[in-house]
C-alpha cells in the first residue's frame, strides 16, 4: 500500500483530537437511542440525574450503558487487531474477518457449545484458542510460495477457509437445536442481550491483548521497511510476526467470544488511519484504538434505528459498511505489499 506522504497526513495529536471528539459524541448517541420507547431528550435527564422514571433510567443504566461499553471494548479490540495483523503480514487487505480468523474463534466457541460448555469465560478461551488456530493458519498461508505477496489471492484463500468453518458451524446448528437456540443471534454478531460478565472478562481480555502487545511495536514498526532490513535492526521478523498472531487471536478471541463475528472493522478502520496518520504501526494503532470503537458503536446504533422496534445483528450493518470500503479499497489500489 502507498504511504501517505506527509503533506496528505494529519498530525497524530490532531486526528487522535478529531477521534475522541467523534467517539465520544457517539457515546451519548448510543446511550439517548435505541430501539424502545426511551426518547433521547429523556435519556439524557436520566444521565443529567433530572429524571426519576424508572423505565427509563432502567433502559439507560442497565441496557444501553453496558451495550455502549462493550461496544467500545469489542471496537477497539477489532481495530488494534486489523492494525496488527496488516502491519505483520505486510497486507492492506489483511482482516481477521477476511482471513479467517474471526471464523476460527467462531467455529471453536460453537463447537464448545455443542458439547455443552455454557460458561462465559469458558468461551473466551476456546474463542482465544480458536483464533489463534486461525491466525497460525494465516502464517502458514503467508508462507507460500507467491501466496504471502498477493493481498488478493490472501483474501481468497481466508475466504475459503472461512467458508469451510462456517459450513461446519451450520453443521453443529442444524443437529443440536439447543445449541442453535442459545447463540443464533450471536453467531451474526451482536451487542445486546450478552451477559452481564461480559463486559468485565471482555475488558480483561482487551487489557491482556494490549499488554502483550506493547514489546512488539517497535519489531512491528521495523517489519513494515522489510525483511532484511529489520533483520539488520536486530529484529527477528518470523519471531515477530507469531508474537503478533498471539495478540491478534487474544483480542479477536475476546471480541468474538463477547460479540460474535464481526466482518470488516479490521479491515476499514486501519485502513483510515493510515491514510490520515501514515502507515508507522504504533500511530495507526493509536489511532484504530479510538476510530474502532467509534465504526462499532455507530453501525450499532444504525442496527437500532433502520427495523424499529426490533435490531439488526450489528454483523449485518457492518457488512453492509465493510463490503463496499473492501471493494473501493481493492479498486483504488494495486495493492502491493505494505
Amino acid at each position: 500500500m502507498r504511504a501517505a506522504s506527509p503533506s496528505a497526513a494529519l498530525s497524530p495529536g490532531r486526528a487522535a483530537l478529531a477521534a475522541t471528539i467523534v467517539l465520544a459524541l457517539l457515546v451519548l448517541a448510543s446511550l439517548a437511542w435505541g430501539a424502545g420507547s426511551v426518547s433521547p431528550r429523556e435519556a439524557m435527564r436520566v444521565l443529567a440525574g433530572l429524571s426519576q422514571d424508572p423505565d427509563a433510567q432502567f433502559v439507560v443504566s442497565q441496557l444501553r450503558w453496558p451495550r455502549t461499553l462493550l461496544g467500545l471494548v469489542v471496537g477497539a479490540c477489532l481495530g488494534a487487531s486489523g492494525a496488527v495483523l496488516q502491519a505483520a503480514t505486510r497486507n492492506p487487505l489483511a482482516e481477521p474477518g477476511l482471513l479467517g480468523v474471526s471464523a476460527g474463534a467462531s467455529f471453536a466457541v460453537v463447537l464448545a457449545i455443542g458439547l455443552g460448555a455454557g460458561a462465559a469465560t469458558l468461551n473466551l478461551g476456546v474463542a482465544i484458542l480458536g483464533a489463534m488456530a486461525g491466525c497460525f493458519l494465516v502464517l502458514l498461508v503467508t508462507q507460500m510460495r507467491n501466496v504471502g505477496d498477493d493481498p488478493v489471492r490472501l483474501v481468497l484463500a481466508g475466504a475459503a477457509f472461512s467458508g469451510i468453518l462456517m459450513s461446519l458451524s451450520t453443521l453443529i446448528l442444524l443437529y443440536d437445536q439447543r445449541t442453535a437456540d442459545e447463540i443464533r443471534f450471536w453467531i451474526i454478531g451482536a451487542l445486546g442481550g450478552r451477559p452481564a460478565e461480559a463486559l468485565s472478562w471482555s475488558i480483561a481480555g482487551a487489557v491482556a491483548g494490549l499488554l502483550v502487545l506493547l514489546p512488539v511495536l517497535r519489531p512491528l514498526a521495523a517489519l513494515a521497511l522489510g525483511e532484511h532490513l529489520a533483520t539488520g535492526l536486530g529484529h527477528r521478523p518470523r519471531a515477530t510476526r507469531i508474537w503478533a498472531l498471539v495478540v491478534v487471536a487474544i483480542l479477536v478471541g475476546t471480541a468474538t467470544a463477547a460479540a460474535g463475528p464481526i466482518a470488516f472493522v479490521g479491515l476499514v478502520v486501519p485502513f483510515v488511519a493510515r491514510r490520515l496518520v501514515g502507515t508507522d504501526i504504533r500511530r495507526a494503532l493509536a489511532l484504530s484504538l479510538l476510530a474502532g470503537p467509534a465504526l462499532v458503536l455507530f453501525t450499532d446504533i444504525v442496527s437500532r434505528l433502520v427495523v424499529r422496534p426490533y435490531e439488526l445483528p450489528i454483523g449485518v450493518v457492518t457488512a453492509f459498511v465493510g463490503a463496499p470500503c473492501l471493494v473501493a479499497i481493492v479498486r483504488s489500489q494495486r495493492l502491493p505489499v505494505l
